[in-house]
């Protein structure tokens, strides 16, 4: 299992007005923002990857920082664990066609 960190900074934009009040980041930016650490532990594109599941558990707020755990199969499965501390935030499954280093 290989590991990444992304820090969410408190003025990070996509939290202007997602909520007032009570800033969260948006689950597309979550998303996104482990999708791209993955590709750079795993040292590859994703770009033939299809997401089987997405898990949002908890809210990420900013000022937040995650932890991205990822393993590979064989098979072509790509798992990933988003962690706040031992706290987990999201989960998910991606299914790849072929696996190719980045360009």
């Amino acid at each position: 299992m290989a590991t990444a960190g992304r820090l969410f900074r408190n003025d990070h934009p996509a939290s202007q007005g997602h909520f007032p009040g009570n800033p969260i980041i948006p689950g597309a930016v979550l998303l996104s923002e482990a999708l791209s650490a993955v590709e750079e532990v795993l040292g590859t594109s994703l770009a033939r990857c299809g997401i089987r599941s997405a898990k949002f558990l908890r809210p990420v707020r900013p000022g937040d920082r995650i932890d991205i755990e990822c393993s590979r199969s064989p098979d072509g499965q790509v798992r990933f664990d988003c962690r706040i501390g031992e706290t987990l935030v999201l989960t998910g499954q991606l299914r790849c066609h072929a696996m190719s280093t980045a360009e």
